[in-house]
């Protein structure tokens, strides 16, 4: 039996995040606290509803119903309403079983994430090329201006990379598949890693579409965002490369047996979770991430080094 605490929190980003779904401003979850009496594990809820999540509220209300009270037997068996609880509460057991050893962190390198639109330009513009490192990797966000301004931009944003970056463009559902073939023809040749989430989820037949084509390989995210979806993907036979939310996939270990059982492409990414969900992200993606993809987890211009 293990006793649980709760303990909300909410703070703005230092640089609020333009996407496909909109301006995001603040970020809010609940950290959650297991003690056997002994040793003691956090965990993180970071819900992200726009991907399919539960609410933060209802996730609130259901952590509430233990009564501040759980066993195992109530950890495993969490519904799939609830996936940002399903990994809290599992990543705070494994937390407080691993106690005191910390989980090993994965050794790969971290993806960038640029700001929205021209403001990318003027970061890479004023920032010493040093500043990144060797070979750095730069996130952008795409389907939120026009595409043709947003195509204008990203011919510059080619030229004012770093030597031997590479770029991976984020539409977040939001492209229709004209537009898509239109992004796959400007990415060809370029130091592309991949085109993410290029159709909103239901158009699942335009991303095998995209996929095999082969021009610039094809990401899911939006489309994998939960361990349900995710297992359906995977057995249509999906080849491409799969964007792991952990905070919000639910259960870490059914994913570890997904990943066990269909070995898949896997690149873990951040939801802007705090230092603790964040841990937990990072050893799932040490077990798990089989290539050495650079992790989704550059977000320190938008969340603040607090927070990292």
């Amino acid at each position: 039996m293990y006793s649980l605490t709760l303990q909300p929190y909410d703070y703005p980003f230092r640089r609020p995040l333009r996407t496909h779904h909109g301006l995001w401003k603040r970020r809010q979850g609940l950290l959650i606290k297991l003690s056997d009496g002994q040793r003691e594990g956090w965990g993180e809820i970071a819900p992200l509803p726009d991907f399919g999540s539960e609410s933060l509220e209802a996730a609130h209300e259901f952590c509430q119903g233990f009564q501040g009270h759980l066993d195992d037997g109530d950890i495993f068996s969490i519904g799939d309403r609830y996936p940002a609880c399903q990994f809290a509460l599992e990543s705070a057991r494994e937390a407080l079983l691993r106690y005191p050893n910390p989980p090993l962190q994965p050794n790969f390198p971290y993806c960038q994430l640029l700001p929205t639109g021209e403001a990318a330009l003027k970061r890479l513009q004023t920032t010493p090329n040093d500043h990144w490192g060797p070979s750095p990797c730069f996130k952008w966000k795409i389907a939120v201006e026009g595409m043709q301004q947003e195509q204008d931009w990203f011919q510059q944003l080619l030229q004012d990379l770093p030597p031997h970056s590479r770029l991976r463009l984020d539409a977040n559902g939001g492209l229709s598949q004209e537009e898509a073939q239109a992004w796959l023809g400007a990415c060809e040749g370029q130091p592309v890693d991949y085109l993410e989430q290029p159709r909103p989820p239901e158009a699942w037949q335009d991303l095998e579409t995209l996929h095999h084509q082969g021009v610039v390989p094809i990401a899911l995210d939006e489309s994998v965002a939960n361990l349900r979806d995710l297992e359906t993907w995977l057995q249509r036979g999906w080849s491409g490369i799969i964007v792991i939310k952990a905070a919000i996939i639910g259960s870490p270990r059914r994913l570890r047996q997904l990943c066990q059982q269909f070995q898949p492409d896997v690149v873990f990414s951040s939801v802007f979770e705090t230092r603790i969900g964040r841990q937990a992200a990072l050893h799932l993606a040490q077990e798990l991430q089989r290539k050495p993809r650079a992790l989704g987890f550059g977000v320190l211009e938008a969340i603040g080094e607090e927070r990292q």
